[in-house]
């Protein structure tokens, strides 16, 4: 499945560390930062959620909810949230299939070993479901600025 900006984002359900199933349209209404991330408790992840942490609020200023998906179970997910004091839900995608629709789902190589996991990206989602900015093949450092600068400006 390929996205396309401008288009509807397509809507699933998903569990989520607040013990609830949670889906993309139930935050109509309000801008949406849906972010894939491979692992929990990982450099570059922690890196990336602790960067949304420090921002939370301005986003929440900006009537946009911050929403993290990966494979890991909710379990995992709970201890991630505790120990980084994170303050937005992460959702768990442990059959990838949410990960597979919107197109992070790949063949990653590293140390020489093939395997299949999520390309760290970012989709912007405005308050109409429609998806409006996506960054694939992220580079943490300096990211979430780039995402607040684009809420900023455009929606």
């Amino acid at each position: 499945m390929t996205l396309d900006v401008g288009k509807k984002a397509p809507d699933f359900e998903l569990p989520s560390t607040e013990g609830q199933t949670v889906s993309l349209s139930q935050f109509a209404g309000k801008n949406i930062v849906l972010y894939f991330y491979p692992k929990d408790m990982t450099p570059g992840c922690t890196t990336e959620a602790c960067d949304f942490r420090d921002q939370h609020e301005q986003f929440q200023d900006l009537n946009t909810v911050i929403l993290g998906v990966s494979p890991d179970p909710v379990a995992k997910h709970e201890t991630f949230i505790k120990k980084h004091g994170l303050p937005f839900q992460l959702l768990a995608d442990e059959d990838h299939q949410v990960a597979e629709q919107y197109g992070v789902w790949k063949l990653k190589k590293n140390f020489g070993k093939e395997y299949m996991g999520i390309e760290r990206s970012t989709f912007i989602i405005d308050k109409e479901g429609m998806l409006v900015k996506e960054w694939r093949k992220v580079r943490v450092k300096d990211h979430v600025e780039d995402a607040l600068r684009y809420i900023k400006e455009n929606l």
